[in-house]
């Protein structure tokens, strides 16, 4: 008889990098109280059901870092597919997250929730522990910067 897998739930997120007038990008650090702590990823969240990603990620922006942007100031860069199995934390999951450029915003970026921010040069990204869907991504943002 076969074995049947579940299926991991899929999750899907919009993730920016902004990046400032001195070509540095922007990293937020994830909260002690949530899933992978410490570590730092670039900024954006879940979309919800009857959310384009685009919509998503601004509202995330509001509410994570209290800046505005609009759809015309975002251009999609890459995209990320990775699978968590599940642990003590956590049910398995599989993330897609679609990563955007951002050049234009109102407002200084704040951390609304308690986090660490810092603008990174794109050639120290690795520096920084990142959870595993992100780190794909630094690539092609440094082929772009």
């Amino acid at each position: 008889m076969p074995i049947i897998e579940a299926k991991p739930k899929m999750l899907l997120v919009s993730a920016v990098a902004l990046i400032d007038t001195d070509g540095r990008v922007l990293l937020t650090q994830r909260p002690a109280d949530k899933l992978m702590a410490g570590l730092w990823e670039f900024p954006g969240g879940k979309i919800e059901t009857g959310e384009t990603p685009e919509a998503a990620l601004i509202r995330e922006l509001r509410e994570e870092l209290n800046i505005d942007t609009s759809l015309s100031c975002l251009a999609p860069l890459s995209f990320a597919s990775h699978h968590y199995d599940a642990n003590d934390d956590q049910d398995a999951f599989h993330l897609l997250m679609m990563l955007f450029v951002c050049r234009r915003w109102q407002g200084r970026p704040q951390p609304m929730e308690g986090g660490t921010l810092k603008w990174v040069r794109p050639r120290n990204l690795r520096n920084y522990p990142m959870p595993a869907a992100d780190i794909p991504l630094i690539s092609a943002l440094q082929d772009l910067l």
